[in-house]
């Protein structure tokens, strides 16, 4: 059974405010964190159980994104995994938590 990407919108929000710090660092730095952060999404949707699990109820998993120092936390249900925050690994987990408390 094949599972629907659902992005929360506090989740736009996170992968908008990287790509726009990263390319004020450099130009086209913006659209590559929104690449790899897209590519993280579709390696948790190929396989959600694969990745770290932080929480059972709801069952809240862990994927890191490639090249850049970020975290995607997504939850993972029978008929869909909703992605509810990318955060910079500076960010401390707690953070996710009380977004999905």
């Amino acid at each position: 059974m094949s599972r629907r990407l659902i992005i929360r919108p506090e989740a736009e929000t996170d992968i908008v405010e990287a790509a726009i710090w990263y390319e004020g660092r450099e130009r086209g730095l913006g659209l590559e964190v929104t690449s790899e952060i897209h590519a993280a999404m579709a390696r948790a949707s190929q396989n959600p159980l694969a990745y770290l699990l932080l929480r059972e109820r709801p069952h809240v998993r862990r994927i890191l994104v490639h090249r850049f120092p970020y975290r995607m936390f997504y939850i993972v249900r029978a008929d869909a995994i909703i992605v509810f925050a990318v955060l910079h690994a500076a960010q401390h987990e707690r953070h996710w938590k009380r977004l999905h408390s």
